[in-house]
């Protein structure tokens, strides 16, 4: 028994609840810099355009997050060219509606890793699943190659993955073929 006191007094205590702590994407100086942003957008225009502003961790971080968002709505764009094709006007209400999602709660740069390391994996030669999950709804994901599955064409729901009323991490499963991995 003393031992076992011994060790429960031994315990540190400390809080988990901390948000989550996303490295920065490396955007190419072709589109944009942090500090041409720091010139175009204010602290007030910022404030105006996230309805969580507060919420997440000032000025510079979500100066950040507009940067890393306005480069994932490039390459949405560029991607849902590819994709839908002549069909892209019809596609673009849930398009757009799952960038504006994605941005105000603040994981942009979510993505753009993921599809970065997924589009890595590829090129390399590696299988990659074609998604699964509550991922697999969202047209974002599948305009930049996360997924391979149409949420739009077999009509799945977006906000089983992201919904704005419940701030949570975005959490998509991929699967790596076993040799690749």
């Amino acid at each position: 028994l003393r031992n076992t006191l011994e060790v429960a007094e031994k315990v540190g205590y400390y809080e988990l609840d901390s948000d989550p702590i996303m490295p920065e994407f490396p955007i190419p100086t072709e589109f944009g810099t942090m500090e041409e942003y720091r010139q175009k957008y204010t602290e007030e225009q910022l404030r105006a355009e996230f309805e969580r502003y507060d919420k997440m961790g000032g000025y510079d971080k979500v100066l950040r997050i507009k940067f890393e968002a306005d480069y994932l709505k490039h390459l949405v764009y560029q991607g849902a060219q590819k994709r839908y094709g002549d069909e892209l006007p019809d596609k673009m209400e849930r398009i757009d509606f799952e960038l504006d999602t994605i941005r105000q709660m603040g994981f942009p740069g979510y993505f753009l890793i993921v599809q970065d390391f997924i589009r890595a994996a590829r090129d390399m030669g590696v299988i990659v699943g074609p998604g699964r999950g509550s991922a697999a709804g969202s047209a974002v994901a599948y305009c930049v190659q996360i997924t391979n599955v149409d949420p739009i064409k077999y009509d799945l729901l977006f906000e089983r993955f992201l919904n704005p009323d419940r701030v949570s991490m975005p959490d998509i499963d991929i699967d790596f073929d076993d040799d690749g991995r």
